[in-house]
């Protein structure tokens, strides 16, 4: 049977929820049979092998792993400049 990688993460005790796992996912710290997946819904055989490597969030949050993503397929530097994120999310607020 099929399931979501995240899910199985958490089935097998990799994780504690399958927010954390799609972090770690998307984080590239998880290889199936030996192949790096970075996208936590693709369905998955339950008996395969998992592999997790143990990595330290570099960011506050996921948003850091996907501008970081974002600025590397995009092929633009960010060195030397100025930026500012105005955006909010889930916990987040802005004022006026």
């Amino acid at each position: 049977m099929k399931i979501r990688l995240d899910q199985l993460l958490v089935d097998k005790g990799f994780f504690p929820s399958r927010e954390k796992a799609k972090a770690a996912v998307m984080a590239g710290t998880v290889k199936v049979g030996g192949v790096l997946i970075d996208k936590a819904g693709t369905k998955i055989d339950e008996h395969v092998q998992l592999t997790v490597k143990e990595a330290t969030m570099p960011y506050v949050s996921r948003g850091g792993l996907k501008l970081e993503k974002a600025i590397r397929q995009l092929g633009f530097s960010v060195e030397g400049k100025i930026v500012l994120d105005v955006g909010a999310s889930t916990g987040g607020f802005t004022d006026c």
